[in-house]
């Protein structure tokens, strides 16, 4: 798989393409915003998409844990679309969420679209977990911080390369306070990293990891040239 490595508070990451977040020196994997059964919830309103975004996210996911072989998982929250999400799954879906539940140490962070997620689906439940200076939850507390990593926000950055404009999820670090890690799902959005909400959390610089489609660029805030949505 394509990575790049960065350090934040001290530790050694991977920014992996799959939009996961490596600790390697915790064996840990962190994913954030699977929004997992979220094809379903939009059906149930009338807006009917192909309900294949669980199978695909779990399926990348899937990837990334045989190739990293972790100890620990950690979701980040909205790792559900919804409460009632894990009722909504294919009995397939649920049977490869208990098999990773059963051979990692499985951490579900709860998130504003989960705010009480299943515990039938094996994992522990945790509101935020503290792991060595790391802080995990699912939205950043905002102010002061030191050494948390959240999502919530699905960031993605828009610049040039080449005359051609891309758009792509990414990563955001300042290197020791905050990083945010862009949403794992299928069927997941984003919010400008120019967004008047994201640029007040960050108000020095900060390096972008962009997932480009086969490699990870490393951008800093001083080069990199966003687009208005």
């Amino acid at each position: 798989m394509t990575s790049t490595e960065f350090e934040f508070n001290g530790e050694r990451m991977l920014a992996d393409l799959s939009g996961a977040l490596i600790w390697p020196e915790k064996n840990t994997v962190v994913v954030s915003d699977l929004h997992l059964a979220k094809g379903t919830s939009y059906a149930s309103r009338g807006v009917f998409l192909p309900p294949y975004d669980s199978i695909e996210t779990l399926s990348v996911l899937n990837g990334v844990l045989t190739h990293y072989s972790p100890n620990r998982v950690i979701c980040l929250g909205d790792s559900f679309h919804d409460n009632d999400a894990p009722k909504r799954l294919r009995p397939e879906e649920k049977d490869i969420i208990r098999q990773f539940t059963q051979l990692y140490d499985w951490i579900w962070i709860t998130g504003n679209h989960d705010p009480t997620p299943t515990p039938t689906l094996g994992g522990k439940i945790a509101s935020h977990i503290g792991i060595a200076n790391l802080m995990f939850r699912h939205i950043t507390i905002g102010g002061v911080t030191n050494g948390e990593i959240s999502g919530h926000f699905h960031p993605k950055a828009r610049l040039k390369i080449k005359g051609k404009k891309l758009s792509a999820r990414c990563f955001i670090s300042d290197g020791t306070d905050r990083l945010i890690l862009p949403a794992f799902g299928t069927y997941t959005g984003g919010l400008d990293i120019s967004h008047p909400t994201i640029e007040a959390l960050f108000s020095g610089n900060y390096m972008i990891f962009l997932l480009g489609q086969r490699k990870v660029f490393t951008l800093p805030k001083t080069v990199l040239k966003t687009y208005a949505r």
